[in-house]
């Protein structure tokens, strides 16, 4: 926002150098881009009158003019401007004035041989236009001859270019910036006085009906007859300029005037013409939504197709402006314009937001309603307005109608405790008298010390808050403004403002003496680990959107989503990597084996809900130099691929069990396991089904896993297997035996070789399944199994008496439990 100091005078007193300001502004959160000093545009340029206008003797579009510029004799200018006439008072640049916005440097001169002693200005050389047609001619009756003439420019100014963060709404408007430079420097601050305006009739042919109370809390219509339409006054249409907007008419330029002073946007409407749009005698202003196909010409000319996120203004439901945003060019002022209808209202901030986007419109009066305006001030604005429309365009205020539907007027003030010890753990010490580093010194401890109470209370009351004593000593009940409502929610909020206001540089900036080295938490460490792990199998890490196409009926949808295939929130992980998979097969870069560590999302009936899941893909023939093969490929086998993540387990040191699984669709059912860790499900693992894989051009043997990756860091920190320990070999040889027997088909290796491991106690020292065997001479229903038994000790060698008692125990256990019939 452009902020104009002779305006800021008037609102605050302040005496400070524009850089002084600019840099306290900027130390407290508001980023003074550029300092624009409007002063050096015409400095040398003084008030002349013209005597005499006389033809130039050789040039026909030339003119020889006798312009006293309150020297001991009048000037001789030659002018090029064909409005330059006699009796006028208009600025000269004198001998020796540089004019940087056209880069000239005034000197004497002979055009066309006659003697020329300065130069009568334009608007545009004196930087207040682009282009002008002639010279400007004050529209003064009198003024000082040879006096300076940037007052009755305007261009005794300065402008600060300034920035605001997001959530101060207040900081886009000239009151707010006065508060802040009222905290900032303890000046005066001196709001302009609203008077009360007198309406003559509460509600006559006019009515309020909003049909969305949420999108617009509170509208204010007011209607003004007998107004007259022309242009501003001259210290208006300055600070309009100044601000960086265009003047237009009284009435318009009002409505900007109070945008700027109070950050409400106003919207003013022909009546008459909103009378004939809305047809009728009686007139209805409403807001609502608008409908799908509707159209509304706006004030820039441009035809807009509607869409429903449009909020728009009616009149007896007809479209008549963008509710925030512009008003329609059917109802604009105009110069035949004579009565109004003034609007003031709120419109809430998401809705404005969502409605602009609708329509890739951004106006200086949506950008506030987007931050949020102060719903407390809005009757101030409003009478602002009329006051000044019947000063400057007369007319009677006729009627005014408000329809107010918020839901609790308490809701424009907050009550927030606040702890003076928390404020200085916080922020820490201050350095007493200023920052002693700014002059180079070393700051002693006499130096430093703590904010105190006195020093709290004067910064917060600054900005508006009202404090009571709690009943702690140092603690505060801290009303907030209503101006600072949307801001100021928490205790953190008042402790970054007596923080901002008391000055950053103020506070020691000393590092701490000692620091303690960086450690890794034990979850992200673990889940390095299990990254490495996946790579260290062949596995390349690829990451996918979270958000799909709705195709199930738990997924969690999107209230705005930008495209409909980006709608709404995977709940798996496998169809993304199955994707990617088919895709790298069609583009010719071969079988993509990879892994996803990510988040899924679902529904219940009871709420929402989250998980972090690790899922994979395997597939294909990931070897290299098949001509020993002949050229055929050699897909992965399920015992390989089984394999490769045993090589996972083994090395994150997790103990998993496999049982049979039926439950996913796209899986094949006697090839699909469920993954158990110490009773906890981790996941699913398996192959692909094959009328799955035939409908996306697979390869036949595809596998697949997905994990809980919370079942997985959990087990890694409890068993604490984040750190790799040692531990010894035996020197002693080991004791080899194999056992063969036939086993029903139902139980599974996992449930053989966890009942040896039981059983055979600390003497054995591994299990391996050898061999499987199932076809002739195997009896119907059974399998035959082979292991391979390995007993060792740790002190001594062991012989068959230590061996042989317990592999009988073995022998037995398994004839008990899983109905063997021993072949060895």
């Amino acid at each position: 926002m452009r902020i104009s100091l002779n305006w800021l005078r008037e609102l605050v007193d302040i005496t400070i150098a524009p850089e002084e300001l600019a840099d306290r502004l900027t130390m407290a959160g508001f980023e003074v881009e550029e300092i624009e000093d409007r002063r050096a545009w015409a400095d040398g340029v003084v008030i002349g009158k013209v005597l005499k206008r006389e033809p130039h003797p050789n040039a026909d579009k030339l003119s020889v003019c006798t312009v006293d510029i309150g020297a001991e004799t009048p000037s001789t200018i030659v002018c090029g401007a064909a409005n330059v006439r006699a009796d006028v008072f208009v600025p000269v640049a004198t001998i020796g004035t540089y004019l940087p916005n056209i880069d000239l440097k005034i000197k004497p001169r002979k055009l066309r041989d006659v003697p020329s002693e300065g130069m009568i200005c334009s608007l545009a050389e004196v930087g207040l236009a682009k282009e002008s047609e002639g010279i400007h001619i004050f529209p003064h009756a009198d003024l000082p001859v040879g006096s300076d003439a940037r007052p009755y420019l305007g261009l005794d100014d300065v402008v600060l270019d300034l920035t605001s963060t997001a959530n101060r709404a207040d900081a886009l408007s000239m009151v707010g910036i006065a508060r802040e430079v009222a905290a900032l420097t303890g000046a005066q601050l001196k709001l302009p006085i609203v008077p009360d305006v007198l309406v003559k009739s509460a509600g006559k042919n006019l009515a309020i009906k909003i049909t969305e109370p949420q999108a617009c809390p509170i509208y204010i219509g007011t209607s003004i007859t007998g107004v007259t339409i022309a242009p501003s006054p001259l210290w208006l249409q300055q600070r309009l300029q100044a601000a960086g907007i265009r003047p237009i008419n009284n009435v318009v330029d009002v409505t900007n005037y109070v945008l700027l002073e109070w950050g409400q946007p106003l919207h003013a409407f022909d009546r008459d013409r909103l009378q004939a749009v809305a047809g009728g005698k009686t007139l209805t202003i409403g807001v609502r939504f608008a409908r799908s196909g509707e159209t509304l010409t706006t004030l820039d000319g441009q035809e807009r197709t509607l869409q429903e996120q449009a909020v728009l203004i009616t009149a007896n439901d007809r479209p008549v402006a963008l509710a925030g945003q512009m008003g329609g060019e059917d109802t604009e002022v105009g110069a035949d314009t004579k009565n109004l209808v003034l609007e003031a209202a709120i419109f809430d901030s998401v809705t404005t937001r969502r409605s602009a986007r609708s329509q890739a419109l951004r106006t200086e009066a949506s950008t506030r309603y987007e931050r949020g305006v102060n719903q407390a001030e809005l009757e101030i604005a409003c009478r602002r307005a009329l006051q000044l429309i019947t000063e400057l365009a007369g007319g009677t205020i006729e009627t005014q109608v408000i329809a107010d539907h918020r839901p609790d007027q308490a809701l424009t003030s907050r009550t927030i405790e606040l702890r003076l010890e928390r404020i200085n753990q916080i922020l820490g010490p201050i350095y007493l008298h200023g920052n002693p580093q700014a002059n180079g010194s070393t700051p002693s401890e006499e130096d430093i010390g703590e904010l105190q109470a006195g020093d709290v209370e004067r910064v917060l009351t600054a900005l508006g808050c009202e404090l009571l004593p709690a009943e702690q000593p140092g603690d505060w009940s801290v009303t907030i403004p209503p101006y600072r409502y949307r801001d100021l929610e928490r205790e953190i909020d008042l402790i970054e403002e007596v923080a901002r206001l008391y000055g950053y540089d103020n506070f020691c900036d000393t590092l701490p003496g000692k620091t303690e080295a960086g450690y890794l938490p034990d979850d992200q460490l673990a889940l390095r680990q299990i990254h490495a792990a996946f790579r260290a199998i062949g596995l390349t890490e690829v990451i996918h959107y979270s958000l799909v196409k709705p195709t199930e009926e738990n997924q969690v949808s999107l209230a705005n989503p930008l495209f409909v295939e980006y709608s709404a929130l995977r709940t798996e992980m496998l169809t993304g990597l199955i994707d990617a998979f088919q895709y790298n097969l069609e583009q010719g870069n071969g079988p993509l084996n990879a892994f996803e560590i990510g988040r899924v999302f679902w529904r219940e009936e009871n709420g929402f809900y989250e998980s972090d899941v690790a899922a994979g893909i395997m597939g294909g023939d990931a070897t290299r130099g098949r001509w020993v093969r002949g050229g055929r490929e050699q897909p992965l086998s399920w015992f390989e691929a089984k394999g490769r993540l045993e090589s996972v387990f083994q090395r994150l040191g997790l103990t998993v069990e496999y049982q049979p699984d039926r439950r996913n669709p796209i899986l094949h059912p006697g090839r699909t396991a469920s993954l158990w860790i110490n009773g906890d499900r981790l996941g699913t693992f398996g192959q692909l089904h094959p009328q799955f894989r035939q409908q996306r051009g697979l390869p036949d043997e595809v596998y697949v896993f997905e994990f809980n990756l919370d079942v997985m860091l959990e087990s890694m920190i409890q068993e604490d297997s984040l750190a790799s320990l040692f531990q010894p070999f035996s020197a002693y040889p080991a004791s080899d035996r194999d056992i063969a027997f036939f086993a029903p088909v139902k139980f599974s290796v996992a449930e053989i070789e966890r009942s040896i491991r039981q059983v055979a106690g600390t003497l054995l020292e591994s299990v391996e399944l050898f061999d499987e065997y199932r076809g002739a001479n195997v009896p119907a229903g059974k399998r035959s199994l082979a292991f391979r038994l390995v007993y060792r000790a740790v002190d001594r060698t062991l012989t068959d008496d230590d061996v042989e008692p317990v592999h009988q125990k073995v022998r037995e256990a398994l004839e008990e439990k899983f109905q063997a019939e021993l072949r060895s």
